[in-house]
């Protein structure tokens, strides 16, 4: 069964920085778009990062020029490296990806099951 495992969350002070990863297993052939996504208490989930096979990135503005979205296409993995962080960061942040399963090549919606990332002032 195709599933993606993240890790990383935690509590960091305000111009911290973590990392998060996220790593797909059971069947993956190939992923055509890695993301992340946040949900604040109280708030709707939103993008936070894109990443294509083709290497396009899209960020939400709030994060542009503190976050970096970066994959590891052997181990069907990725990471968002989060610098400067801000208590309106604080979030738990869902990884997803749009994979092609061995053997079918259907495609998929993959969800992580969330890390949470508390950011203190």
């Amino acid at each position: 069964q195709m599933q993606l495992v993240e890790s990383g969350g935690g509590l960091v002070q305000a111009g911290g920085s973590l990392r998060l990863s996220c790593a797909g297993s059971g069947g993956i052939f190939s992923i055509n778009r890695w993301s992340w996504y946040r949900q604040a208490p109280g708030k709707q989930r939103e993008l936070v990062a894109t990443l294509t096979a083709g290497d396009d990135t899209n960020y939400a503005d709030s994060v542009k020029g503190r976050f970096a979205i970066s994959r590891d296409n052997a181990a069907n993995a990725q990471s968002l490296y989060m610098n400067n962080l801000k208590p309106e960061d604080t979030a738990v942040y869902y990884c997803s990806a749009n994979v092609i399963k061995s053997g079918s090549l259907k495609i998929y919606d993959l969800w992580g099951q969330g890390t949470r990332v508390t950011v203190s002032s």
